[in-house]
């Protein structure tokens, strides 16, 4: 069996129970302990910079179906879909020398990657895309981390059950030459049910870690005091590991 299988394997069985049982002691320690070891397994055996398997486009699936948030609840995002998002505004704050605002014409601008890479869901669907954008990175390089800058939070139009979502990684993903900001799917402007106009594409991690909707990117020193201080929506709210390697 792939390590991606192995990994993977174990890292969905631990994220899609832990709603159950996350709330002892126990257990959270067990996550614990699996995490760490997750992280430094996927980190050891497949290297830093290693990619994840991209695919043919004739590979492609013939639908790639949307999960969690499926559109953006308010009169403002109904707007701005109207206009084809022409008002739309990408924010790189905090620990940065040069804050950014950038439109979607500024990110069309940038250097692009296009890669086809398959989507895992802790809900036990998967399913191969074509996404473009520009690296991550390259925004992160124009904004000038600070040297405490420690992870990335990516900020979300998008609510579930009342609650902001949000997400966050470390800087080690944030310049994986994999990670990018994507504004297509399979060739056209990415679908409102896959996060329109902007998500992330963290091509190592589950679904759950590729925020939709982006209407920030925010260098911090610590992920104590955002949200539940756990790094994320799901792992806030249901004990999911923030640590999602696939």
């Amino acid at each position: 069996m792939r390590r991606r299988h192995v990994i993977g394997s174990l890292g969905a069985l631990l994220a899609g129970g832990c709603s159950k049982i996350g709330d002892s002691a126990a257990p959270v320690s067990l996550f614990d302990s699996a995490e760490r070891w997750h992280k430094q397994a996927q980190r050891l055996l497949a290297g830093r910079y290693s990619l994840a398997p991209e695919f043919d486009r004739s590979q492609v699936s013939p639908y790639f179906r949307g999960n969690g948030s499926r559109n953006v609840d308010t009169p403002e995002y109904a707007a701005s879909a109207v206009s084809g998002f022409a008002d739309w505004r990408l924010a790189v704050t905090g620990l940065v020398e040069h804050p950014l605002s950038l439109s979607l014409d500024n990110i069309h601008r940038l250097p692009q990657r296009t890669q086809v890479t398959r989507h895992d869901c802790v809900e036990g669907w998967s399913a191969i895309g074509e996404w473009t954008g520009p690296r991550l990175s390259t925004i992160l390089r124009g904004a000038a981390l600070k040297p405490e800058a420690r992870f990335i939070v990516l900020r979300c139009a998008d609510t579930l059950a009342g609650t902001q979502y949000y997400e966050s990684i470390d800087l080690i993903d944030a310049f994986h030459p994999q990670t990018i900001i994507a504004h297509k799917l399979n060739g056209e402007p990415l679908p409102v049910r896959n996060g329109a106009p902007l998500r992330l594409r963290v091509e190592r991690q589950l679904g759950y870690k590729h925020a939709k909707f982006l209407t920030g990117i925010e260098a911090v020193a610590s992920l104590a005091g955002i949200g539940g201080g756990k790094g994320g929506y799901w792992e806030d709210r249901a004990g999911y590991q923030w640590y999602a390697g696939i």
